[in-house]
């Protein structure tokens, strides 16, 4: 499939010559996977603006993967809670009759293949799970947006690992979830970002495709073995309407991400519960995108703690 605009299939990279670039990557035969790309056409430009961005000839190797947006250009990172019937279910708790939201830092973001750091403070108890998660790009400036509107602003989709602190999220101080899911370097996203036509036809909601088998698969592995899978049409809240009630009184810039929730498997509902440890290697995937492969590393243990 011939990308036809420059965020068909995006992603920002680290040249051999240290310098980032946003580009698109050259796929090989048969794969979707963005990160399966050895080399991506340079783009030139606002990659949020047609208008202001081109698609060059010029083609760089893809050293390292990057967040595919720039922190600096991220106004805000908002992200769903119980937004999939199985996990709330799973969790034991009500339907929510609205979206729940919270917050994260834009420090909180990790790229698609780095080490993801638990601070030494969150070591005891190390309650330390894992969340794979489709992750809407905002590419318009937004405000009290229908959800048509809000779906149309939709540039498009990456997965995300909401790696999260169970204890500080729901026990500690009545319950933290900005600070039990926000700490620096824990949330990774990428591993590109792909227009939404890739994961559908235009226009249409990947959560608004009901059911098992619907929308598309999503899954987290930890040290190879698959311990979540689902399908985002199994979200309680579809994207154009989670976007839409998010929007209400307030703006939406381009290059703000909302994370749009989890399916069941999480590690704090098994039994025994599944805490991530130093050292595990976790992988969460989405179709028709690729995946986001992350070491743990604990504070403290050596390599993995130099500053971006």
């Amino acid at each position: 499939m011939k990308p036809s605009f420059a965020l068909r299939e995006s992603t920002r990279t680290w040249t051999s010559g240290e310098n980032y670039h946003y580009g698109e990557p050259i796929l090989p035969p048969s794969t979707t996977f963005i990160e399966k790309a050895k080399q991506a056409r340079i783009i030139k430009g606002n990659p949020f603006n047609p208008k202001e961005h081109s698609v060059t000839r010029e083609i760089a190797p893809i050293d390292t993967l990057l967040t595919p947006i720039l922190k600096s250009n991220i106004n805000a990172v908002r992200c769903l809670g119980l937004n999939y019937y199985p996990h709330a279910r799973e969790s034991k708790l009500p339907i929510p009759k609205y979206p729940v939201l919270f917050y994260k830092p834009r420090y909180s973001l990790a790229d698609p293949r780095s080490p993801l750091l638990v601070p030494r403070f969150a070591q005891s108890p190390a309650h330390i799970d894992y969340e794979c998660e489709l992750v809407a790009i905002i590419g318009s400036r937004i405000r009290n947006a229908t959800p048509p509107q809000a779906l149309d602003a939709v540039i498009g989709y990456a997965v995300g690992n909401d790696v999260s602190h169970r204890t500080w999220q729901l026990e500690r101080g009545g319950g933290q979830w900005n600070f039990g899911k926000g700490f620096d370097r824990m949330t990774p996203f990428g591993p590109g970002i792909v227009r939404p036509e890739v994961l559908g036809a235009v226009g249409k909601d990947p959560g608004r495709e009901r059911g098992e088998g619907k929308g598309a698969r999503i899954w987290t592995k930890v040290n190879g073995e698959m311990v979540q899978e689902g399908w985002t049409g199994d979200m309680i809240f579809g994207v154009g309407e989670a976007v839409s009630f998010l929007s209400q009184g307030t703006t939406l810039f381009p290059g703000d991400l909302v994370f749009m929730g989890t399916p069941s498997g999480v590690g704090m509902a098994r039994n025994p519960p599944l805490w991530l440890k130093h050292g595990d290697l976790v992988e969460v995937g989405l179709e028709g995108v690729g995946t986001c492969s992350n070491y743990i590393h604990f504070e403290g243990k050596g390599k993995g703690e130099s500053e971006e």
